[in-house]
Parts: structure tokens; C-alpha cells; sequence
């Protein structure tokens, strides 16, 4: 067998191209935005691509050729099942009532008249998202009828940036405040309240839809599960002092998860046939586990630090563990 790797320093083919050395498996490092990536990868079993939603090549180019390749039976990962709803969290919704996985209750609309009557009726406060972003972008918490109708009516007028650079601002002072960030970094983000990401500028504007998630209280952290095949790792993701998110936070823990969540993330993944996913709960009054959302790309900083993981069968194993070589071995032994 002989693995094609898409090399981006600093994703998970770091981890991928170490463990190849280290057991002597034939790869070789492509470049997928080159225009011959086919027969760069015709002698290739196997393509793994780490893509990022925020690297605008990898948005335009990458489920393009990983679906392709599979088409053409060549194994890639990210796969179609685990990738077409990357970054996309009204897809997510979709595929989550779908399979009658237990997900926070959300809600999606293409018609503005449709979205103010249901912002009438309603209770609040809500969650209002935009269908892509990590660690926490595009996520505000709605606590009136106005600010609901306000935010509608510009989904529906000139839209969202990609970027929000006054909410891109106010998390690194948070960040600074609680000592995990820095002047300079306080700095940066002034820049670009006048020099907008190359991303954003790239990207249209977010408009055409209204996307808003029930408001779930009393969650002091989320709980983040991410399988791979027959192995589960977990960590909390704490919220940060004065705020209502967890996601982007930094701060971490590993005691007392919540068995129900690995139990239903291993669940899920074997029913919708995902290689990899990264699934974030939060819990109703009766400590049940919901869906936030999920994605098959995660930061590992945190989940890294784990002291164990569990098998399919919820049985702890208290060892080192490395998440990447966890998917290699996935796509080697199928």
C-alpha cells in the first residue's frame, strides 16, 4: 500500500508523515492545488488531506478532489461521509435529524417573512450562528425579539463577513484578561479591524439564510468526543469567565465525562459511516448529552493531554494515545 499525503505544516500530516518514517510505509507528499494532483496520486492507494475551513484553496479545492479520487476507488480521507457537512452546521442539522441523533433544537430558514413570524413567537434567548467558523466565530448569544429581527434582517440584506472583527477583538481581550493572551496579540487585532482576513475577502458575504440553535443554560463547559474507528478521546472545554461559549476557550479538563456522550458519539459515527469526527455536547437538566455540532478536523492541543481513551465497548485505557496515527491506521487496514 502507498499513501499520498497533501503536506500543510502544523496539520495532522506533521503526525502522519512522522509515523510513516517511523514504520516504514510507503508515501510520498503531493500538492493537491497542482493541476496534474490525478496522476500525481494515479500510483497512490491511499490520499490523506488534512484540509482547513479557513485556508480559502483547500474551501474551493478540496471536497472536489477527494470525491473525485473516491469515485475513481482510491481511498481518501477525509471520505465522503465524514466530509460533505465540514464546516457547515445547517448541513450538520440536516444529517443529525436525519439519523435521529439527539442534537440541540435548531432552526433554519430561507425566507425572512418565515424567520421574523417564528422570531415572534418564540422564546429567548436563542443561539444565532452562521453555518461556518470555529472556536466560537460567528456565534452570539440572542436574548430579545429586536436583537433576533435585527440580525434576520441583515441575513436576508447585505449579510455577514466571513470575519467579525470587532467579535475577533473582543476575544483576544477576553483571551488577554484571563492570561492567554498577550499585548501583541491585543495589537494584531486592532490591525484588523482596518485589514480584514485574505479569507473574508475571498469569500462572499454570508446572506440568503438565518440559522439560530435553542439556548441551552447551565452549561459551564462543553464536552468534546472524538472517535476514530474503535478508539474515543475526550475532553471539557470550560466556558470562559463572562461569556456563554466553551468552544475557543483554551481551558480544558478530562475528569468526570459523561459516559452518555462517548456511548452516543461511537453511536453516531458508526451509523453514519464517519472515519473521523470530533463531536461538542452540552446537557439539558437531566444531564443529558445534545449535539452542538461536530467536524472532522479538531485542534488537538487540549484532547492531546488526555491520560486515556475508550474502545467501542466503553472500556477506559489509560495510555498515551495519538490521534493522527489513529486515522492512518484507520485508512491502512481498510
Amino acid at each position: 500500500m502507498k499513501i499520498a499525503i497533501h503536506h500543510r505544516p502544523g496539520s495532522f500530516s506533521d503526525r502522519w508523515i512522522e509515523y510513516c518514517d517511523q514504520e516504514k510505509i510507503s508515501y510520498k507528499i503531493v500538492n493537491c492545488y497542482e493541476n496534474d494532483i490525478i496522476e500525481q496520486v494515479a500510483d497512490c492507494d491511499v490520499l490523506m488531506w488534512h484540509h482547513h475551513h479557513g485556508h480559502f484553496k483547500d474551501v474551493l479545492a478540496a471536497r472536489k478532489i477527494l470525491f473525485a479520487l473516491e469515485h475513481a476507488g482510491i481511498k481518501v480521507f477525509p471520505d465522503f461521509h465524514t466530509g460533505w457537512h465540514f464546516d457547515d452546521k445547517v448541513a450538520q442539522k440536516y444529517l443529525l435529524e436525519a439519523i435521529g441523533a439527539p442534537m440541540v433544537p435548531s432552526y433554519v430558514f430561507y425566507d425572512q417573512k418565515e424567520a421574523l413570524s417564528w422570531a415572534r413567537s418564540t422564546q429567548y434567548p436563542k443561539v444565532f450562528k452562521l453555518k461556518g467558523g470555529a472556536g466560537s466565530a460567528n456565534v452570539k448569544l440572542v436574548n430579545s425579539r429586536k436583537q433576533a429581527e435585527k440580525l434576520i434582517r441583515k441575513a436576508f440584506g447585505k449579510g455577514f463577513p466571513q470575519f467579525d472583527r470587532w467579535g475577533n477583538i473582543k476575544k483576544r481581550y477576553r483571551r488577554y484578561r484571563n492570561g492567554q493572551d498577550s499585548l501583541v496579540g491585543i495589537g494584531k487585532g486592532l490591525a484588523r479591524l482596518v485589514i480584514s482576513t485574505q479569507f473574508s475577502k475571498s469569500q462572499p458575504r454570508e446572506r440568503g439564510y438565518v440559522y439560530f440553535q435553542d439556548f441551552i443554560p447551565d452549561n459551564d463547559y462543553d464536552t468534546r468526543v472524538v472517535v476514530v474507528g474503535n478508539h474515543a478521546a475526550a475532553e471539557k472545554r470550560m466556558v470562559r469567565k463572562g461569556d456563554f461559549r466553551a468552544s475557543g476557550s483554551g481551558i480544558f479538563c478530562f475528569e468526570d465525562i459523561n459516559r452518555k456522550a462517548i456511548k452516543i458519539a461511537f453511536e453516531i459515527s458508526e451509523k453514519a459511516g464517519f472515519q473521523s469526527m470530533a463531536f461538542d455536547f452540552i446537557e439539558d437538566a437531566s444531564a443529558n448529552p445534545l449535539i452542538v455540532e461536530m467536524s472532522y478536523g479538531f485542534g488537538t492541543k487540549g484532547i492531546s493531554k488526555a491520560p486515556g481513551y475508550w474502545d467501542s465497548d466503553l472500556q477506559w485505557h489509560e495510555e498515551n494515545f495519538n490521534l493522527q496515527e489513529w486515522i492512518l491506521k484507520l485508512k491502512k487496514h481498510k
